[in-house]
This record gives structure tokens, C-alpha cells and sequence, in this order.
């Protein structure tokens, strides 16, 4: 069964007539051919097809395209250009926050949300008091990312750039 629907994609509209079947993450690279998200597990483990979906973090490879019908989907090439690189792209160029680099796009996605939801007081597993406003902290910049994976162990200069964008 197939149908029609329609995203924002980095600023643009896209419509598309996909399989009900169809994950986000399979309509954005094989039918729009936004690559920046990234199928690394299918399984939602590792992070690399993290977007943007309506200013929350999603797993694409999770997630039905057709669910999403009108919603705006920001990938990392919708957050900056090489002319006007976001916050975070630019910290992550400065840090080293990457090596293969396979990982990245997912990586700026999640942190950018990450710091939404931290400055918007969600609390997180290593929050002292859930009840408070959570303080971002190495600890809870590692907490909050650890659904993103980095197989070159790039993880310490991760956190120096989202702790230098957040800052």
C-alpha cells in the first residue's frame, strides 16, 4: 500500500508517494537522496541516522515516514552550509570531533537537540534532582549522547564541542 505525503526537508517541500512500510530513514536517502543521515545499524542502537524531526532528535531507521506526514526534518546539511556552518558544525571542525567522520551528521543532530532538551529542563539518567533544572556537565553531555555512537572513539572531543557550542 502506498502514500502520498509530505516533509520539509532542510527548508524544502518534498512530497513523495512511498510503501506504508517505508522508514524515514529509507525515504530520505533512497527516494529524496538527502545522505546525511547515515544506516548504520537499523536498529536504532547507534545514532548515525539521527535528524531533526518538528525540533526533537529522532531515529529515522525507527520511525515510518509515512507517521510523519507535514512535519519539518533537519538533517546536518540543513543546519549550515560550508558558507554559514551552524554552532555546532563549526565546534565540531574545532574540536576534532570526528575521524571517519560516518557517524558526524548524527552526532551534530542528536547534540544540537540534546541541548534543546537540557536547556528546555528535561531531566536525564544522571540527574541529581529530576525535579530541578538540569545542569549541563561533562557527565550529562555523555549521558545524553550515549545513544550516538563513534566506532573511532572520537568521544572526548564530542564533548569539548558541544560544550564549546553550548557555551
Amino acid at each position: 500500500m502506498e502514500a502520498e505525503i509530505t516533509l520539509r526537508v532542510d527548508g524544502a517541500p518534498r512530497t513523495v508517494s512511498v510503501d506504508t512500510r517505508t522508514t524515514l530513514l529509507d525515504l530520505l536517502r533512497e527516494h529524496l537522496g538527502v545522505i546525511a543521515p547515515k544506516k548504520g545499524c537499523d536498529h536504532g542502537q547507534c545514532g548515525s541516522c539521527t535528524v531533526l524531526l518538528d525540533g526533537r532528535r529522532v531515529t529515522t531507521c525507527l520511525t515510518f515516514a509515512v507517521q510523519h506526514d507535514g512535519s519539518e526534518v533537519i538533517t546536518a546539511a540543513g543546519l549550515g552550509g560550508p558558507e554559514d556552518l551552524h554552532p555546532m558544525q563549526q565546534a565540531f571542525i574545532d574540536h576534532d570531533g570526528f575521524q571517519c567522520g560516518y557517524c558526524t551528521p548524527g552526532q551534530i543532530c542528536s547534540a544540537v537537540g540534546m541541548l534543546e532538551e537540557l536547556e528546555a529542563g528535561y531531566p536525564s539518567h544522571v540527574s541529581f534532582d529530576v525535579a530541578a533544572t538540569p545542569v549541563r556537565t561533562p557527565e550529562e553531555i555523555r549521558e545524553r549522547m550515549s545513544g550516538n555512537l563513534c566506532r573511532c572513539g572520537a568521544y572526548v572531543n564530542i564533548v569539548a564541542a558541544i560544550e564549546e557550542a553550548a557555551g
